[in-house]
């Protein structure tokens, strides 16, 4: 059974989340610096930053980033990840109470996480500690279900093996989420971004999911068995291709 709180939903998956987990775009940061108008030395909060793979397009770009992480197994694996990569710092706290100071950051962000938040109090939070003007971007990895034999298939998959997958999947960039996270008029923007995976990596990438069965259950084996097939009816040089859109909501919080 899935762990009720949604800040623990990942403590027993962070490892496979580490290691398989798509990456973001590098265009974002620039893109948020230019149609924002971030200051060159911004300082950003990603809320939920999970292993740090969304804090990398900010810290390439040379930008502050302090990942805020409810998560231990998470937040560990994050601070071991982005040890090198930058000008960053975490904090344990959650979207809701950052614990950090007020009007200390230019840029709030959240990568494929606001579907967990308390929206009300992770608005009030991110007015708190952002300067004026009150600067946010939610940020989702939509994978395409569509448009390939594989994609087709990992679609089936998910449908057979994840119990909760279609409550979650619907929630990810759903428009009552991000109209409440932001309380007014926001932006939005897409990118490509296409990742390859070999077996092992494909199969990390399905534990990353929390509403995936554990490893070392009957319904993992069977899964695995299944994924086995699909990845070799689908790979090329040993790689098979996932496709997702970068979905980008942006604009400044309302008042």
């Amino acid at each position: 059974m899935a762990n009720p709180d949604p800040t623990q939903r990942f403590s027993d998956r962070a490892d496979a989340y580490a290691a398989a987990r798509p990456s973001y775009p590098d265009a974002i940061a620039p893109l948020l610096v230019r149609e924002l108008a971030l200051p060159a030395d911004a300082t950003v909060a990603d809320l939920g930053y999970g292993t740090g793979l969304s804090c990398v397009p900010f810290l390439r770009a040379g930008l502050a980033v302090i990942g805020v992480e409810p998560n231990d197994a998470m937040r560990t694996a994050g601070e071991k990840f982005l040890a090198a990569q930058g000008s960053f710092r975490s904090v344990a706290g959650k979207a809701e109470a950052t614990t950090l100071a007020d009007a200390s950051v230019d840029l709030v962000v959240a990568a494929q996480a606001a579907h967990w938040f308390d929206l009300p109090a992770a608005h009030a939070e991110a007015l708190r500690i952002l300067r004026r003007p009150p600067r946010a971007a939610l940020i989702w990895n939509d994978r395409l279900s569509t448009g390939s034999a594989f994609a087709e298939g990992y679609e089936v998959l998910l449908r057979d093996f994840g119990a909760e997958y279609l409550k979650i999947r619907h929630r990810h960039a759903a428009e009552e989420t991000v109209a409440a996270f932001f309380g007014g008029p926001y932006r939005e923007t897409t990118l490509p971004n296409t990742t390859r995976l070999d077996f092992p990596t494909l199969v990390s990438r399905v534990d990353s999911a929390s509403y995936m069965p554990q490893r070392g259950s009957t319904a993992h084996a069977a899964m695995v068995a299944q994924l086995r097939k699909l990845f070799d009816a689908s790979a090329r040089d040993g790689m098979v291709a996932m496709e997702y859109v970068t979905r980008i909501f942006f604009g400044e919080l309302a008042r």
